[in-house]
């Protein structure tokens, strides 16, 4: 039997900017992508997260971004190379320390929104993360985008890699994601999403923008948790995939 990870972004709601349902997206998906506080979340938030899906079953990840709160970390910034690798860092000590306050444990890194896309094509800040997450814990996996330069940075590195596809967001032709600043980047029919993804699986490849067929092999599918409707267009991807066949689970085992 087939099977595929799906993974959603978690634990970044605040009080002021509340953007997802945590518990109800933990009933659907495999892996959760946990915020480490730096683009969105709070400590209190983040750790009820890491709580759910620690007795939801779901495997835990990292999430870190740069830091900027204000922009949900969807702005690439210009850093010298040991602030960033100290920003991942300590990112990452925050959720690791908040999963082994659960009685869980972080067991891969997905970088978020600007660092993670900057990474899928720029080699030298993908170096600086991929540095980061060795020095913290070179058991960690890495989730990058399938296809981006990040994955054989992290190869080369010596960490273990792990391929994603986004369910919904637009693909470009060249199989990167569309950015959030055009028109449909951002993919909100949850029927359409869940054929697209029914075929990534089945076949491998994903419809880009131009309608042309992209080749996408990838271990793990995202739906993000702030966008609207996440948690009905998740479960849709989840009824379809199961309904042809293909098994829902974890990418990397769990580490208790």
């Amino acid at each position: 039997m087939v099977t595929i990870d799906l993974n959603s972004d978690l634990g970044e709601n605040t009080p002021d900017r509340p953007v997802s349902d945590d518990a109800a997206m933990l009933a659907v998906v495999s892996s959760a992508n946990v915020s480490c506080g730096f683009h969105a979340g709070s400590p209190e938030g983040i750790r009820e997260t890491v709580l759910a899906a620690s007795r939801a079953g779901v495997t835990i990840g990292a999430h870190p971004g740069y830091r900027d709160y204000e922009n949900f970390g969807r702005e690439r910034l210009d850093l010298p190379a040991p602030v960033l690798q100290a920003h991942v860092e300590y990112q990452l000590g925050a959720v690791w320390a908040l999963a082994r306050s659960a009685g869980d444990a972080v067991v891969y890194v997905k970088p978020h929104g600007a660092l993670y896309n900057t990474m899928a094509v720029d080699e030298a800040t993908a170096e600086v993360v991929v540095a980061a997450v060795k020095a913290v814990d070179p058991s960690l996996v890495l989730l990058g985008l399938a296809g981006g330069v990040a994955l054989d940075v992290a190869d080369r590195a010596g960490l273990a890699t792990a391929a994603e596809a986004f369910a919904d967001r637009a693909y470009t032709p060249a199989g990167q994601l569309v950015s959030r600043k055009e028109p449909g980047a951002v993919l909100h029919d949850a029927d359409l999403v869940a054929r697209r993804m029914v075929r990534l699986v089945e076949d491998g490849v994903v419809e880009a923008v131009d309608g042309a067929d992209v080749a996408v092999r990838a271990e793990s599918l995202c739906v993000h948790g702030d966008s609207p409707g996440a948690v009905a267009m998740a479960a849709a991807v989840r009824e379809a995939l199961t309904g042809a066949g293909v098994s829902i689970a974890p990418f990397v085992a769990r580490a208790r």
